[in-house]
């Protein structure tokens, strides 16, 4: 797996992308719209798309009815071939969404195991006289996991899509899903797929990354602390974050899940300092689609609560509206650096210099080192000497010459 080392994806939810309509409906190719933003995606510097659901589904595509069917709403698998093809043609590897916890209401066999099939309700887990759902949601059915024919069909789904072109998968809700599932599950799959990377979605992960065999999982803990200690100029939650922070992850600043940055940051000047993070600290960094162009989004606890966070795209980029320029210039130099350093992915940070409104976080592989500073007061800050031969690599403003002085309200990162 050493393209992970090199990976920085850009992550789309293809039905809002799309605009695709809320309900299942009738075969409309839209995948292809995903396509004439490929060049984007390279432009941009990621060399990674993450797709969220595309197997067919009742709704959100968290409601799966079928987990070897394209939603027709976005195609069908010439379409899905059309795109890894595509994709191939341009380096562009492509990691999938598989909700395995749950299915939908209208799975069939879930609707065999309704009409009295034993053998079909033995795919299911009970909660008391009724069904379990996820965190409560009716429409979403929990799968027994204790279940050999479960086991078996994730296998068979998880190889059919990496055969297809896919190169890996992120387990939707795995923190839901019994650890020694995917134990058994996952020996099977690398055997066949060696390369594939396989990333599971938790809140707190390093314990459950390991018991469940995965190769990384989902960072909430620093997605977290970066807006909230730049929201409460409080760096200390920021540092306390890295203190627990492993290169075994994903890291992010917005996701399908979550308000949007630009609007989640009380100061919107903080986000090149959320940015200078994200691809300075080690993980493999993701961008979600609209973060690169300061996109604003809430989500809302409420039936089409996530509409506002998952946009539909214009036709082209030519669509997109200008305001949202320097911000995308902004992430084109810091993925650039990060490329330029790949080693950052498994890079060792430490903080080398704290405040509550200043940081220093130091990152190395014992050879190379980068430096990451970041100014939360009005005033310009100089920080102490740090590592001879460091020079600014990238910044927010102009330190004067001075690769320590750091502007009021900026950030800087330094390499050798």
């Amino acid at each position: 797996m050493g393209w992970v080392e090199h990976a920085i994806f850009w992550h789309v939810y293809p039905l809002g992308f799309t605009g695709a309509p809320r309900e299942a409906g009738p075969l409309v190719h839209r995948l292809p719209h995903l396509e004439r933003w490929l060049d984007y995606l390279l432009a941009l510097g990621c060399n990674g798309l993450q797709l969220g659901p595309i197997f067919a589904s009742s709704t959100h595509g968290y409601d799966t009815v079928n987990h070897l069917a394209i939603d027709p709403r976005l195609g069908d698998d010439s379409d899905f071939d059309r795109l890894m093809a595509a994709c191939r043609e341009r380096g562009i590897h492509v990691l999938l969404d598989g909700v395995f916890h749950h299915v939908g209401r209208e799975f069939p066999l879930f609707q065999a195991a309704l009409g009295g099939s034993a053998g079909a309700a033995s795919w299911f887990r009970r909660d008391g006289d009724g069904w379990a759902t996820f965190e409560g949601h009716d429409a979403l059915i929990a799968l027994n996991h204790e279940s050999e024919a479960v086991r078996g069909h994730v296998i068979k789904v998880m190889n059919h899509w990496l055969d297809r072109g896919a190169s890996g998968w992120r387990l939707d809700a795995a923190y839901a899903v019994p650890p020694e599932f995917w134990r058994a599950v996952l020996p099977a799959v690398r055997e066949r797929h060696p390369d594939a990377w396989i990333v599971g979605e938790v809140i707190h992960g390093a314990e459950y990354r390991e018991k469940a065999g995965l190769d990384a999982v989902t960072q909430y803990e620093l997605w977290k602390a970066i807006w909230s200690a730049l929201n409460d100029r409080n760096l200390f939650e920021l540092s306390w974050a890295l203190g627990r922070h492993s290169p075994d992850t994903m890291t992010f600043v917005g996701n399908h899940d979550v308000t949007r940055l630009a609007s989640r940051l009380t100061d919107p000047a903080h986000l090149g300092h959320a940015l200078a993070v994200l691809f300075t600290v080690a993980g493999v960094p993701s961008v979600y689609y609209g973060d690169e162009q300061a996109f604003r989004g809430v989500k809302e606890e409420r039936a089409g609560g996530d509409d506002e966070i998952r946009p539909a795209f214009p036709e082209t980029p030519d669509g997109l509206a200008p305001f949202g320029a320097e911000v995308f210039r902004t992430h084109q130099r810091l993925i650039a650096l990060r490329r330029r350093n790949p080693w950052l992915a498994r890079a060792e940070t430490t903080v080398a210099h704290l405040t509550n409104r200043q940081i220093a976080l130091r990152a190395t592989d014992g050879r190379s080192v980068v430096v990451t500073l970041l100014n939360l007061d009005e005033a310009p800050y100089r920080f102490p000497a740090m590592d001879g031969g460091l020079r600014v690599a990238e910044a927010s403003g102009d330190g004067g010459g001075d690769p320590l002085l750091v502007p009021g309200g900026g950030w800087a990162v330094l390499d050798c």
